[in-house]
This record gives C-alpha cells, sequence and structure tokens, in this order.
C-alpha cells in the first residue's frame, strides 16, 4: 500500500470516527432536552382548583366562600404588614362596621388598601363608589339598583363609575406598594349575574360571552386562566368565583362585572355589583 493510499484512509478514518462522535452527542442532546420542557410546561400549565356557587341568599355561597379562604390560608391577615408566610387577605367595602350605609366616593387608582392589604385597585372609568343598594341607586340614577341588588356581607357594594372592569395588582402589605407581590389566588363575590354562559348576550357579530368573569395574569403580563362567574337569574341573587394556584403566582387579575357600565336598566343588559374580594397572601415577586 502507497503511503498516499495509507493517508487518505488514515483521513477517512478520522472523518467517519468525528462524525460518529457527533451522532452519538447529538442524540445525547436531543435525548436530554425533552424532560427539562416537559417539566417546565408542567410548571407552567398546571391546572388551578376552581370554587364557585350561586344562589338566592348568603347561605346558598356561604360554604363554598369558606372552602376557598380554607384553601388559600384560613387566617384573615386583616392590616397586619407583611411579609407573612401564609393566610389571606379579603375587603368587604364595609369600611369597619356591618352597619355602614354611608356612600364613598373614589378616584382612580383606589389606593385605601394598598399599604395595608396590598391591592391597587383600577379603573379605565372615573373612579368607584362604595354603597349599600340605595346608595348605588342615587350614584347611578337609577332607582330600581335599589331593589335589584343585594349585600353578601352587610352592608355596602362596590363598583367602578364609567366602566364595567376592574383591574387589582397586588404588592406586599405594608411597603406602600413599592415591593411587587404575587397572590396563589383571587375571588369576588358578585350580586345579579344573570348570564354568565353568553346564553343571552351576542356582540355584534352574533358570538355568545359571559357577562361576568375574572382574568388571571403572571407577573410577566401572561395570561394564567379565566373563569366565569356562575350565574343565578333573579334580582339580587348571589353568585361566587375563585382560583386558587399551586403557588403564588398571580400579579394581577382583571374583573368584568357585566357586560356594560352600570346606568341602565337590568334587563335587556346584564348590571352586575360586587361584594367581597378574598386572595391569598401577597408574597414579594422575585
Amino acid at each position: 500500500m502507497s503511503s498516499l493510499t495509507s493517508d487518505r484512509n488514515t483521513m477517512l478514518f478520522v472523518k467517519l470516527f468525528f462524525l460518529a462522535a457527533g451522532l452519538v452527542a447529538g442524540l445525547i442532546l436531543v435525548q436530554a432536552a425533552p424532560a427539562q420542557t416537559n417539566d417546565f410546561a408542567a410548571r407552567k400549565f398546571a391546572a388551578p382548583t376552581v370554587f364557585q356557587a350561586a344562589g338566592p341568599s348568603a347561605s346558598s355561597i356561604q360554604s363554598t366562600v369558606d372552602q376557598f379562604r380554607a384553601a388559600l390560608g384560613a387566617t384573615n391577615n386583616a392590616n397586619n404588614p407583611g411579609p407573612l408566610t401564609s393566610g389571606h387577605r379579603e375587603i368587604n367595602w364595609d369600611g369597619g362596621s356591618p352597619t355602614n350605609a354611608a356612600t364613598t366616593l373614589t378616584g382612580t387608582p383606589l389606593t385605601t388598601f394598598l399599604n395595608t392589604r396590598g391591592a391597587n385597585i383600577t379603573t379605565r372609568g372615573s373612579g368607584f363608589v362604595q354603597a349599600p343598594p340605595s346608595g348605588l341607586a342615587d350614584t347611578f340614577g337609577n332607582s330600581s339598583y335599589a331593589t335589584i341588588f343585594h349585600a353578601f356581607s352587610p352592608l355596602r357594594l362596590f363598583s367602578p363609575i364609567g366602566s364595567n372592569v376592574t383591574v387589582v395588582e397586588f404588592s406586599v402589605p405594608g411597603s406602600n406598594g413599592n415591593t411587587p407581590a404575587t397572590s396563589s389566588g383571587f375571588g369576588v363575590v358578585f350580586t345579579d349575574v344573570d348570564s354568565p354562559d353568553g346564553s343571552t348576550l351576542r356582540d355584534r357579530t352574533g358570538n355568545s360571552f359571559a357577562s361576568t368573569f375574572i382574568e388571571y395574569y403572571g407577573s410577566r403580563g401572561e395570561l394564567l386562566f379565566v373563569s366565569n362567574a356562575p350565574a343565578s337569574p333573579g334580582d339580587g341573587n348571589l353568585s361566587f368565583i375563585g382560583v386558587v394556584f399551586a403557588d403564588a403566582r398571580v400579579a394581577r387579575v382583571r374583573i368584568i362585572a357585566g357586560d356594560t357600565a352600570p346606568g341602565p336598566n337590568d334587563d335587556r343588559r346584564d348590571i352586575v355589583m360586587m361584594d367581597d374580594f378574598l386572595y391569598g397572601e401577597p408574597t414579594a415577586a422575585y
């Protein structure tokens, strides 16, 4: 065999060796990647637990609300400053007294609960009202509102003015909004949800839509989940929807209460008011 032939064989062997090594390495990488991807997907798309109930009175939804509290962390941390490692927060709009019948108007953002309970509340409307049904009737210039809405925790209800959309963003209680936070879950009591599944509501193109729902967003602005409020047709009935995730991943919620801003009659439109907000203890987002 000539030296030239030998050199060619040697070069061919080297090329084949490195080609084989590359294929083996590629197989290792291909086999390793799915485990990482699947693990990430499992964390990202873990299904939350949904709590919902509806009926003609507070007792119709009370047990479900209590179960939701327990799932968040049974202790109500009230106005205690954080960071706290367990428990939940509540906002019931009653100003610390179940006999409070005052009508309170505020602008947007509503920062009353920003430092004490880690909730910054905004709307694309002009502001908010906290009032008993009679105060809602006066605020929105519609006398029927005095009788078609009922409170879950007496006496006052809550609504944006000039909009049906409310946004809540979380921060660590006691940080005055300076420490962004995430929560494990969020729930709302609604009154007079007549059409949750779009059975009587349709947009201009004829597509049905839900009148009342909550959108849950993560710290990067990603939509995590959407859940419709259950209906209880009939004036003043109550509905509850709450969602709990496996960990604290909710940075913001967007609440759509009814199919339009309050003001019109509740016959051809679905006008909805809100009562208690309940949410997992806000923990610092890293």
